[in-house]
């Protein structure tokens, strides 16, 4: 870090350490590109320490900008990205291939495998629709993704390619020429999981959070350890880290979990540059980065030549790594890693306007590494995410909360010294306990007051104190004081003589000629290493580019540096620097960069030290205000301006004080202005006055300010009236709101009284009741003109049962239109009601009638707005008709209630005789039976039951979860359609293997036995008897351990039968559901959301002479 001279009473802490991150970030990216372009030069004689600490000591002022530029493009659009998946990019507009990579029609399964012809040759290239890769259900999935404006909420997209019916995961994210797709295999092994699944991929991270969200607070490290454990646990990696960034952008491992043979990295420091700026900005917008195998060769992506740049591949989960970070890798035995982003809310954003709400820095990175090749598929990499968000929000809070511990021990340290000063000053802050050196983490300290140096701890001698004392009143003599982690970067001449004993330092002038050090040693003094000692005495393995190698440059870089001084501990040494220059005898020096001039203190009262040492701390308080102070001579000029009304309107205090306040008012604010000054300095201090205020600089659309501000009058010793201070509320956005507001009321009532044929019928009710408005259509329909309806009851002389107003045909009506508006009144969300009434001529008059609340500005509820939506003749006909249809399947449902309750009791007569059978003693091959017909007549009961087919339509239907042995379901399957196979004369042959018949699993096997039987006797339908025809049903099991105790059997059901299969259009209902769909659609639609609701898949897939049922179900396994 460079120096900076400090006058931090300029800048909010939030402001400044954004600005100061900005600055960091500018000016290290040169830095990176000059390494970057190092190493691809001179790869195999790379030295990276070495080439570190030239870089860091060397400017990089004279790298050309286009070095630069190519260095960052060739991070976001390197045109290259990993093997283990495939890349589109697509226009949005119409859907066509703008960019692919190399292996793409390998992967999909387009590339010719024989002497090609045109049409293979054409199956992917620019220009080609990619729905046309895909089966209809992942190419309807795509062109629906479009119409989102946040895709990534919709990843994964589960699609199969047209062709072979290969499934991928689709990962899109939108980049400024389109839509980039990332194309991920799935195992065929693996239950897919879309972005309907993804509470499956939370249910992995469950444990993990429930771990973290059970710590106390207070202890980050803790919280570090733990989250590496279980991360470690999740996805089974070598070694996984937590990695932390210092104020300085320097990193560091703060926790590690790793194999017991692998060397350890805990507490090693990472120079800046060993994570580029732009690796950090790509973590920022891509939170997970996994590298499956850094030695494999990257795959180049292809692209249109219209395109003007390559693609931007930053948020792509495929991207490459650069050469230089491959070659860090595989130096440190590391070839595949998952690198997943922690991000908390910046400093003091949680203060700030809600524009600036949301704001998030990078805190760390959690590391994973492995020594071989690894795949993490995306659910996985999903759940991770969503457990370092939780991680980031923890960390969020302990940074918050640490913050608030350090500001409260600074605060009470600093009331101490204030005390101290009242009986000893200044000397007691150096020669009593506790001290300066308690206020702020230091080596040293030193007061150098009227040629007498105080010194405490680890400091230069008392000539070198003079020295650097007169070397800022030389060089920073216009600055309140100096602070820097590099004596040596600062300039000062006698830093190489002052060694690693004094790096750092914070210097604060408080008088003309006096001041107040603390000095801070050299970095590495600070670093604790959990592995080896880096003694100067190891020998290094001579690799360039590795871990050590990085703790090396990292000691290189900050040699002759300190740890940085942090906005807090800078708060409060400007605070005690304040009252010193209060309570010390010296002229007062006029500064312009303080909000108010101290007046000069009449000699009378020179020796009350108290007074002026309140009056420096209400400086502060003004300083450091939250809300707009400004103030003003006696002849209008500024001579305060404090932090907050230079934030609102963009003028910085130097370029305020002593402007007239009038030039910095908008006009029509100058004679109010120029009245409160008038009536100020005649001791008339006026309030709650409406000011506007220029705003300059790039400050957003806005360009004033409008302050509600109270005068108050400045007077000096003898109270004689010197000036003016204004005090200000900020209601700039309030006051836009409710102009907003009144413009849109204006608006509104235009267009409601408006004679136009298209505006409908509306009236208004407020809040007792009465009329408000009755419109020009509202007159026509009814008849009633406006004057005869305003400031009337709506219910009782408005609409009414008797023969004035508008009548309505009974009192029913008029009780349902009394509670609809009742309710929209209470606040309930407004509804609609089928209302008549007959009009002046006696004609009936049926509409829709819609309520809506009416609300003030302050957002409070003031009456009802009613729409009339009456029918045409040709839609009252459609009503009609309508009615009839409703009436119609109001008959069908009570049929359907019928057949279901007289189900029941033949259901009932079963089930006693079941419980009979079971009390007697029944031989093996008999309890088989009767398991097997319990089972069908559960599983008969519970379709009886299915009164709420939306809850199956919608995929909320909840389901049962029990043990069941897998083999009892497949039997009861067999048997449900043996029947239909006598008849249909086709032969159903089961293939399962034997450890099905012990497989015990937890889940609901109804609903199990229910879609098997339904896929399996419709493939029987639609099966041609001929001899030797026949269904197979075969069964695929996979477990699968997660964690150490859960077991998941991935199961695989296919159903083959022969050519030509079922037809299209129910396969077509199967997964779209219509108005006119068929008995047997409306069965493989209902079994499709069974199959999903369990988190699993159908897939229908025609071969030649064959065709599949694939359903993909997973359970728990019970035991």
């Amino acid at each position: 870090m460079s120096s900076r001279s400090t006058n931090i009473t300029t800048c909010s802490r939030s402001s400044s350490a954004r600005l100061r991150h900005g600055d960091r970030v500018v000016a290290q990216t040169p830095i990176d590109a000059k390494l970057h372009v190092d190493f691809e030069e001179s790869e195999r004689l790379f030295d990276y320490s070495t080439s570190v600490d030239f870089t860091a000591s060397t400017s990089t002022s004279n790298l050309p900008s286009s070095t630069v530029s190519a260095y960052l493009r060739k991070m976001q659009r390197g045109s290259l990205i990993q093997p283990f998946g495939c890349l589109i990019a697509i226009d949005e507009q119409n859907f066509t291939v703008l960019a692919y990579s190399e292996n793409a029609p390998e992967m999909l399964d387009l590339a010719p495998h024989t002497v090609p012809n045109i049409e293979q040759k054409e199956a992917l290239t620019f220009g080609t629709d990619v729905r046309s890769l895909f089966r209809s259900s992942g190419a309807t999935a795509l062109q629906k993704a479009v119409n989102f404006t946040d895709v990534n909420l919709l990843n994964p997209i589960l699609v199969h390619c047209k062709n072979s019916g290969k499934p991928f995961y689709a990962i899109l994210h939108r980049i400024d020429v389109g839509l980039v797709v990332d194309l991920e295999p799935v195992n065929p092994a693996d239950v897919p999981v879309t972005a309907a699944g993804a509470l499956k991929s939370y249910k992995l991270a469950a444990k993990a959070i429930s771990r973290l969200q059970s710590l106390s607070n207070g202890n980050i490290s803790l919280l570090c350890d733990v989250l590496v454990r279980e991360v470690s646990d999740l996805v089974g990696y070598d070694r996984v880290m937590v990695y932390k960034f210092h104020e300085d952008e320097h990193g560091e491992v703060v926790a590690e979990c790793r194999s017991s043979e692998l060397e350890p990295y805990l507490g090693l420091h990472y120079p800046a540059t060993d994570i580029p700026q732009a690796s950090r900005f790509l973590f920022m917008k891509n939170k997970v980065r996994m590298i499956c195998d850094c030695l494999a060769p990257p795959v180049k992506v292809t692209q249109d030549k219209k395109l003007a740049q390559p693609l931007s591949l930053g948020g792509s989960t495929l991207r490459s790594p650069h050469g230089c970070h491959s070659k860090y890798m595989s130096n440190m035995g590391s070839i595949a890693s998952l690198v997943m982003s922690v991000t908390i809310n910046e400093d003091g954003d949680e203060k700030e306007s809600d524009q600036q709400m949301g704001r998030r820095k990078l805190w760390g990175l959690v590391v994973c590494h492995h020594t071989s090749p690894r795949f993490v598929p995306f659910p996985l990499r999903y759940a991770c995410e969503f457990l370092i968000q939780v991680f980031g929000v923890q960390i969020s809070k302990e940074v918050e909360l640490s913050a608030q511990q350090r500001e409260k021990h600074i605060l009470r340290t600093q009331t101490v010294l204030c005390d101290m000063l009242l009986r000893d000053s200044p000397v007691g802050i150096v020669t009593q306990s506790p001290n300066v050196m308690d206020l702020v983490k230091c080596d040293g300290a030193a007061l150098y007051h009227r040629n007498k140096i105080w010194l405490l701890g680890v400091t230069p001698t008392e000539s070198q104190i003079k020295d650097i004392a007169d070397w800022l009143i030389e060089y920073h003599g216009e600055t309140t004081g100096l602070s820097t982690d590099s004596l040596m970067e600062a300039g000062y001449p006698g830093a190489s003589v002052l060694g690693d004993a004094v790096c750092g330092m914070a210097a604060v002038k408080i008088t003309s000629k006096d001041f107040l050090f603390w000095f801070r040693s050299h970095t590495a003094k600070e670093i604790k290493w959990g592995g080896a000692k880096h003694d100067p005495i190891d020998k290094d393995d001579g690799r360039g580019m590795h871990p050590r190698s990085s703790f090396k440059a990292f000691l290189e870089v900050v040699k002759s540096r300190s740890i940085p001084w942090e906005d807090v501990e800078m708060d409060a040494i400007h605070s005690l620097q304040l009252i010193l220059r209060g309570s010390l005898q010296d002229e007062v020096v006029d500064d312009s960069k303080m909000i108010v001039n101290i007046p000069s203190v009449d000699t009378s009262i020179e020796r009350v030290d108290e007074l002026l040492i309140v009056t420096g701390e209400m400086v502060r308080l003004i300083e450091t205000a939250s809300v707009p102070i400004l103030a003003v001579d006696a002849s209008g000029k500024i001579n305060g301006w404090n932090t907050k009304v230079a934030e609102l309107t963009g003028l910085v205090v130097p370029e305020a004080i002593g402007v007239l306040l009038v030039d910095l008012v908008a006009d029509d604010s100058v004679e109010a202005v120029r009245n409160m000054l008038f009536s100020a300095l005649q001791g008339k201090e006026e309030k709650n006055v409406e000011i506007k205020l220029k705003r300059f600089g790039p400050q957003g659309t806005l360009d004033l300010v409008i302050l509600v501000a109270n005068a108050c009058s400045s007077r000096d010793a003898r109270g004689n009236i010197v000036g003016v201070c204004f005090v200000g509320q900020d209601i700039t956005g309030q006051k836009l709101i409710t102009d907003k507001y009144t413009r849109v009321q204006g608006d509104y009532v235009g267009i409601v009284r408006s004679p136009c044929a298209l505006i409908p019928p509306i009236f208004m009710m407020d809040e007792h009741g009465r009329c408000l408005e009755w419109n020009d259509t509202m007159q026509q329909l009814s008849g009633l003109k406006r004057e005869e309806t305003l400031d009337r009851v709506v219910l009782g002389e408005v609409f009414t049962t008797k023969n004035f107003g508008c009548r309505v045909k009974d009192q029913d009506t008029l009780t349902k239109l009394r509670i609809l508006l009742n309710g929209v009144i209470a606040g309930q969300d407004g509804d609609k009601l089928l209302f008549g009434f007959f009009d002046r001529q006696g004609k009936y008059v049926e509409a829709l009638l819609s309520a809506n609340k009416r609300v003030n500005s302050e957002g409070k509820i003031t009456g009802v707005l009613c729409f009339l939506h009456v029918a045409s003749p040709e839609l009252q006909y459609a009503m009609h008709v309508q009615r009839i249809s409703e009436q119609a399947a109001a008959n069908s449902l009570t049929k359907l209630a019928y057949i279901r309750r007289e189900i029941k009791n033949p259901l009932n007569g079963m089930k006693c005789v079941q419980n009979l059978m079971r009390s007697s003693d029944l031989n093996i091959e008999q309890s088989k039976l009767l398991k097997t017909i319990s089972l069908c007549q559960e599983q008969l009961a519970k379709i009886v039951d299915d009164n709420d087919i939306e809850s199956i339509e919608e995929c909320y239907l909840e389901m049962n979860s029990a043990e069941f042995n897998l083999g009892e379901v497949l039997e009861v399957v067999i048997n449900q359609v043996t029947i239909l196979s006598q008849e249909r004369q086709v032969q159903v042959t089961c293939d399962s293997p034997a450890e099905a018949a012990f497989m015990y699993l937890y889940g609901d096997n109804s609903r199990l036995q229910q879609v098997l039987s339904d896929f399996l006797a419709n493939a029987l339908r639609f099966t041609p008897a001929f001899e030797g025809s026949s269904v197979l049903f075969r069964l695929t099991p996979r477990k699968e351990r997660i964690g150490t105790n859960v077991q998941i059997a991935h199961l695989e059901f296919r159903i083959t039968h022969p050519a030509p299969g079922i037809p299209e259009e129910l396969i077509q209902e199967m997964f779209n559901h219509s108005q006119s769909v068929s008995r047997e659609g409306l069965g493989l639609y209902i079994s499709q959301k069974l199959v999903k609701i369990m988190n699993g898949t159908v897939q229908y897939l025609r071969e030649a002479g064959r065709s599949s049922f694939i359903i993909l179900v997973e359970f728990p396994v019970a035991h």
